[in-house]
């Protein structure tokens, strides 16, 4: 079983797509999607918890991620599996 992942995002985001395609890859079944483009309250959240205004910010468990790019970074180094998994 895999940790809760939390992904604020918009309709027209190739990035959240990307993130989407990786974390399938890694055997995601279920990404909790917040859209931010069509709730301004949920915008206004996100860049209070991240300090970012750029969609993907990726949450697995309690760990704020980032965006595609640290998501990507975090595969590279061999770390994502292991917080994908809770270890």
């Amino acid at each position: 079983m895999h940790a809760r992942v939390v992904m604020y995002s918009t309709a027209v985001c190739p990035y959240c797509t990307m993130a989407e395609r990786l974390l399938k890859a890694k055997g995601v079944d279920e990404i909790e999607k917040i859209r931010i483009d069509t709730d301004p309250a949920q915008r206004a959240l996100m860049m209070e918890k991240t300090g970012r205004r750029t969609v993907p910010q990726i949450y697995i468990g309690d760990t704020h991620v980032g965006g595609f790019d640290d998501l990507s970074a975090l595969d590279r180094e061999g770390k994502l599996e292991p917080l994908l998994l809770g270890d």
